[in-house]
This record gives structure tokens, sequence and C-alpha cells, in this order.
């Protein structure tokens, strides 16, 4: 890899020092180097300001080894590293991301722009797309640079595209980018639902919560009709009275079915439709013949056990004891060939990265892959020969896998059951489905899951107690009910048996030094370990220091509150302490399951970091004629791919978010002036989030209708407190509050506050005069402008 211009200064930097001989540079490289490397002192250790310099300028290769090869450190010199690296981390130097080093809330080396405007001297200026404000303060800008030379072959995109680009630091410490692709321009329409008015006129309703109402004029409404979703762009605004819009684009009508998840797609930009050439090369597909390497696996009883209303099913299993050792199991997961179909570079390939998961709505699914791929040539359906990718694994007596073999086979799944099934059958309810399989495959199965069982507890991930609702729709695609899905064994069953084949791609690839995208989740940042030790302490309950911390020290303290009335307060607390997962071809672990190395390998229909992951497998062991293997890939085109990847998933997490949000609001939308229970979901400076019990429904509290009192946000706390009462509201607090708003297009309620507000045991008079110190150069509380019930 060619050597970077910051890494020959950091090397230049590093001789200047060392010729130098400086008493700082010796002394740090004494005192660290004692620790760890039996009193050797270091010569070559990099001053303070070098080390972050070289961190700055490189955010996507300032890992540890990184460093110490830029500053050409070896033997004991790596060792004082190490504890020099730690030391300006615990002060706050920089943080940790992974296995890399980064300034505190600096950018991500590799990442999503959005192009905003134009400098004076027409330069691009763009900010980032995934950006926490609430976290990190204000976007940064960032510098798009662009050729001098007009013929050179490089992107020029232009205001308002969305780029993949390499971000990094000039000079003068400002953020400069590299254009690496230009993503899918996003719509420049806004999107809005039409209303005719009882005078006959016409206006757009908004989608979201932030803009207004738009007068439509009747020359403009096109052939738009009351109730239609529609794209429309803004054609002139005013002094006084609306701004005027035009109808580009009619979408659906309201009235039809799926027309609300319709509205996140085009919102977030989804793609929804496939190509021509994309569905006529899935129709063109023809199954494998069973031929080496491709085993004959059909008469292994597999069996696929999912939701009832399933219609993929990318996952087969099965399970006996182990003959070989008494207690011991040897599990079988089988999991559909999609890369068999799927080739690199084909027109089936470029649309699944594009899409790059499946996303889920409650009345639709936009699936990665065709229907015929995904719910028929690559469905494991029962008693039909299908292809597939297999990993066979043996566990000992304790629950710990000794071993484990990759397989490309074809088999044949013996059964097809249900989640609900087959928990009824363990517990002695069978069916005619489950009835005939009962003892062969499903009793062994869970006498593997409890085998397994031992060895999960052993490894001790993070156990968080936060139950799921699921939005039950009627024929017309309104909400009938919300439940809570029961947390079955045969949930945990198959999870467990998935998290294990991934574990198991993951070693097998790093085995064979192939690269691929690993699925990672870092620890808590110190930062928010510190957040969290603050606000343990309103309770009493200690959290140890360190940077070591592992999953088992949140398990303790969620086992600690467990069916107490603290219990939902702390399992949200520790949920927003934990980092967010993501795909990266660097491996910094899974700190959530309490796993070393972790891949995505068992849902390769609606996941593309999984047909990844197939196809480094069938390259590292040579499972195939080389065409459905992954290509030779340098690490920077898999970083373009993970980062791509990971914002899919985002973006297919807030549009599932965003139409559950509608979808209970238009059911709620006769419910202004009810009263509901609910409890304290989140906080802001401007109020509380409440999440009402039994539809999930999230609404706002404005800090005006909370009583009369000046309220003061305690964001260690996790409280919002009155000044003078010193009474006031907790995260995870239950509360009764009315219905008084709801925007069901936008998916937005506002309610008032019903319960009053109650000591929360946090101090006496002199702490809220503390309070009213602290916040005398910075207000950050309002004052109530409603009076005393």
């Amino acid at each position: 890899m060619a050597e970077t211009r910051a890494q020959r200064r950091a090397k230049l930097e590093a001789r200047k020092q060392a010729r130098a001989g400086t008493e700082t540079s010796r002394a740090k490289g004494r005192s660290k180097t004692t620790s760890g490397a039996a009193g050797k002192s270091s010569m070559k250790m990099p001053s303070r300001d070098a080390l972050l310099a070289f961190i700055r300028d490189n955010p996507d290769r300032a890992t540890k080894r990184d460093i110490a090869k830029a500053f050409n450190l070896k033997g004991d010199d790596r060792i004082a590293l190490k504890h020099f690296l730690k030391e300006l981390e615990e002060n706050g130097a920089f943080e940790k991301r992974g296995k890399r080093f980064a300034e505190p809330g600096a950018l991500n080396g590799t990442t999503v722009l959005e192009i905003v405007s134009r400098d004076k001297d027409g330069g691009l200026i763009a900010k980032p797309q995934d950006w926490d404000e609430a976290a990190m303060g204000e976007r940064p800008s960032v510098f798009v640079s662009t050729p001098h030379n007009p013929r050179a072959k490089v992107i020029i995109p232009g205001v308002g595209e969305r780029i993949l680009a390499r971000v990094g630091r000039n000079g003068d410490g400002e953020y400069t980018a590299r254009v690496i692709k230009r993503l899918e321009r996003p719509k420049a329409a806004t999107l809005g639902i039409v209303r005719k008015l009882k005078d006959g006129s016409w206006r757009l309703v908004p989608i979201e919560r932030k803009e207004s109402e738009l007068d439509i004029q009747p020359n403009n409404l096109g052939d738009a009709q009351d109730g239609d979703l529609v794209e429309i762009s803004t054609v002139k605004t005013g002094r006084y009275g609306l701004a005027s819009a035009k109808v580009l684009n009619v979408i659906g009508s309201l009235s039809s079915e799926k027309a609300v998840s319709m509205i996140a797609i085009h919102a977030q930009g989804i793609p929804h439709i496939f190509p021509d050439a994309v569905l006529d090369e899935a129709e063109a597909a023809l199954p494998p013949k069973i031929a080496a390497p491709r085993e004959d696996w059909r008469d292994v009883p597999l069996i696929t056990i999912d939701p009832a209303d399933a219609k993929d099913h990318d996952d087969a299993v099965y399970a006996q004891a182990d003959p070989d050792h008494e207690g011991g199991f040897i599990l079988y997961v089988a999991i559909a060939d999609v890369a068999y179909f799927v080739r690199p570079g084909s027109h089936m390939d470029r649309e699944a990265l594009k899409r790059g998961n499946s996303v889920y709505f409650p009345d639709r699914v936009v699936p990665m892959l065709p229907e015929r791929i995904s719910n028929d040539l690559c469905s494991l359906r029962g008693g039909v020969d299908r292809p597939a990718l297999a990993v066979k694994m043996w566990f000992d007596a304790k629950g710990e896998k000794t071993k484990h073999t990759f397989h490309r086979i074809m088999m044949m799944s013996h059964a097809k059951v249900s989640y609900q099934q087959a928990q009824a059958a363990i517990d002695g309810a069978t069916n005619e489905d489950t009835a005939p399989i009962m003892d062969s495959i499903l009793k062994p199965l869970w006498d593997c899951y409890a085998c397994m069982t031992i060895g999960r507890k052993k490894r001790g991930p993070l156990e968080l107690d936060l139950p799921e609702r699921k939005i039950l729709l009627k024929e017309d695609g309104t909400v009938d009910k919300v439940v809570v899905p029961a947390r079955l064994d045969a949930h945990k069953l198959i999870e467990e048996c998935m998290i294990q084949a991934n574990v198991a791609a993951a070693e097998t690839l790093e085995q064979n030094e192939q690269v691929l995208v690993y699925r990672t989740h870092d620890a808590p940042s110190l930062s928010k370990q510190e957040s969290l030790r603050e606000f343990l302490k309103t309770l009493d309950i200690p959290l140890a220091h360190g940077a070591a911390l592992k999953p088992q020290a949140f398990n303790g303290i969620l086992e600690r509150v467990k069916g107490t009335d603290q219990a939902d307060l702390v399992n949200s607390v520790v949920l927003r302490s934990q980092s967010q997962a993501e795909y990266t071809p660097e491996n910094y672990g899974h700190f959530g399951l309490n796993l070393r190395r972790y891949a995505h390998f068992t849902s390769p229909i609606r996941r593309y970091a999984d047909l990844i992951v197939h196809r480094a497998l069938i390259k590292a062991l040579a499972l195939g004629d080389g065409k459905d293997a992954l290509p030779d890939m340098e690490m920077d085109d898999l970083r373009e791919i993970a980062t791509s990847i990971s914002q899919a998933e985002r973006r297919a997490v807030q549009a599932e978010r965003s139409t559950i949000d509608r979808l209970i609001a238009q059911h709620l939308e006769d419910c202004i002036g009810d009263t509901f229970d609910g409890r304290v979901a989140g906080m802001a400076s401007s109020g509380l989030f409440v999440t009402l019990n039994v539809t999930g429904a999230d609404g706002f509290v404005p800090i005006s209708k909370l009583g009369d009192d000046y309220y003061h946000f305690d964001e260690t706390a996790h409280a919002m407190i009155g000044e003078k009462s010193g009474l006031g509201y907790r995260l995870g607090d239950s509360v009764e509050v009315k219905v008084v708003e709801v925007q069901p297009m936008a998916g937005a309620m506002r309610f008032e506050m019903m319960s009053e507000p109650r000591d929360l045991g946090m101090g006496t008079r002199s702490f809220h005069k503390a309070r009213r110190n602290k916040s005398a150069n910075k207000p950050f509380g309002k004052r109530s402008k409603r009076g005393k019930r």
C-alpha cells in the first residue's frame, strides 16, 4: 500500500525527535516502557502533538499497528506506545472506534455526505448525513475537492446530491473530502397529501412534522384527487399567506392499501421497483445440479422454524447427540445458497448492493432480491431440492464449540413449522405437523439448545429486557391492534444456532486470511460509560471504572433492578449507553454478544453483508468454479461496501419506525381529549417524550404543559426537575397523559401531562440552588405557562 503524505510527515517528525533526543520524549518512553517492557526506555516515542496529528490526518488508518508502522516503532517501543495511547484516550485526547483511534466527534474516514451549498468561489460544501446533533453538536462543514483538470475522469456532484467520500483534514484542520462515488440523487420534490377544503380550495398537508401547509391552485393540481399522496415543488412564496405548490407526480391514494408505507419509501429514497434487467435475470435463473464440490445432504432431516406468515425460508437446522463425546452435540445449519444465483457484477448484484437489505413494514416487504429468487429458488421449501451453504458444528457438554466444517450442499427441508408450533410441541401439545418429527428432530434440537445455553451463560452476552411491539393490520391497511409477541424458547433456539453459525463463518475466513465484512459492535465509549456511571450513582448502583468493561457488568446491574420499579428506566439508560452496530472490514468484535469475531452469514436473501460472506467462504474454501466467489478486493473497496450497507440499514430502520408512527397516529386520530397510561421514554430541554402502554404510540409533552414551576432537564439523572418544588418526572416513570393533537401523516402527537410530578428523592433545596447557579450562564429550564390543576 502506498505511503501517504501524512505517514511520511509522521516518520520525519519521529526521526527529528530521535536525533534531537528531547528529554520529554525520553521521559515518556521510559515511563510507558517500564510498566510493560522490563524497564527499557524508548528513544523513538512520538510526541503527543505528532501522534494526534497522525490520527487526525488518517481517520481510516489510525489503528495501533498503523501508528507503530508510521513512527517505525518495534519491539518494546510498541508496548510503550500501547500505554501512551491508553493514557491519551483516558484523558479525552481522542476516542477509540473499534480498533481505530479518532478525534472526539470527528468524522469517519469513509462516510456519506450531502452537498448543501457552494462557497463564494463556487466550491462544493457538504455535511455528513449521519450525525447526532443532540450528542455531537452542529454538523461540521466539509469542502469537497474537485479536479483542476476538466478532462479528469472524476465524479463532480451538484448541490442536493449525496456522495460516498473519503474525508480528511487539510493543513488548517478543516475537513476536506474526495468523492468515491455519487449516490442515487434524492428527489428534490416534497411529499404531501392533497386535501380539498369546504370552500373548494386545495391544500397540501406535508408529511414532515416541521413543514407547513401549502396552497395548490387548480391549474397546478394535475391529476391529483382529494387524499392522494403526491410529489410537489414550491412555485411561489410570498411575504403574506401560504406558499403555493405544483403537483409533479401522483404516487397513490391514501385510501388504498399500503399507502402509509409508501410515504416512508419515497421519503427515505428506498429503491422499491426492480429494473427490467434485474427481473429478466431472475426469471432466467435455473437451480444447480448435484456435482462436486456440492454434496448431497437431502437425507439429513433439516427443518425450517420461522414466523407463521414467513414467505422466504433462508435457514434450516438439525441436531443430534455426538456419538463420540458424551453430553455433546452436532448441530447442522444450512443457509440458502444465494451466491449461486446472484453473481458478482450482475444486474441482480448491483441492485442488491443499492438496496443493502430488505425492508419490513407492517403492510408490505420491500425485498433486496426479486421474488423469483427470494421466495422461490432460494427459499428452503419443504420437500423441494434446494442448494445451500451449510456449516456442521460440534459442541462439548459445556456448550463450547470445539470444531466446525463448511459444505456446499443440495438439501431438502423435511418439515416447515412455526415458532409457536415448535414451542407448543415441546410443551406437550403436538399437531399433525410436529408429531411426526417430535422425537427425531425437535427434542434433539432442544437438547442441543440446552447444551449451547450453558456456553452462552458462560460467555455472558448483554441481556437487555426490551419487549418489541408488533402491529396487526385490518384488511384495509389500518391498525387492528398492537401486541407484544411472547419471547419463546423456540425463538432463542434459532437465534443461538444462527449466532454460532455466524461465528464459525468469521473464524473460518480469518483462518484462511480472507477479507470479509464483519458485523461489529463497539464497547460503550468512555464518555458514555461516565454518563451511565453518574446516572447509576443517583440510584446507589456502582459501575466499575476502566475501559475494559464487559457485558457481564451491565447484566449485573440489570439483574439487580429486575422486577423493581426502576427496571424499565435502567434498561432504557443502559441501551442508550451502547454504541451502534455496523458493518466494517476491520474487526473490533461484537460487544453486545461478547464475541471476538462475528460476521453475518445466515440471511443472504435479505442482507447484502451475508452475501459478501458467502462469496468469501466459497473463495476461501474453493467451493465452486470461482464464478460466484468474492472477487479480489482491496480493503478500501470493502470499506466502501460496508459503509453503503450500514447506511442502508439505518435508512431501513428509520423508514420502518416512521411508518409505525404514522399508522398508530392515524389509529388514534379520533382519540383527541382521551387519556392514556404511558411511560416517560425520553427527555429534552424542551419537554418529555411519552410512549403509551397499549399502542406503543409516542408523543411529546412540551415543558410548558408540566406544571406551574421552572423545570430543568438534568441530563445526568435523566430527570425533569421543578426548581421551586424539587418535584419532577424521570425517564421510565409511569404517567397519565391526554391526547391534545394528532398529525397522522407526520406521525406526530402532542400530549398534556395529567400526572402530578413526584418526589424524585434527589436532594434538598441546596441541590436546586446549585442547579440554579450552574444554569445562570446557560439557561436550560423553561417556565410553565399552565396553572395548577
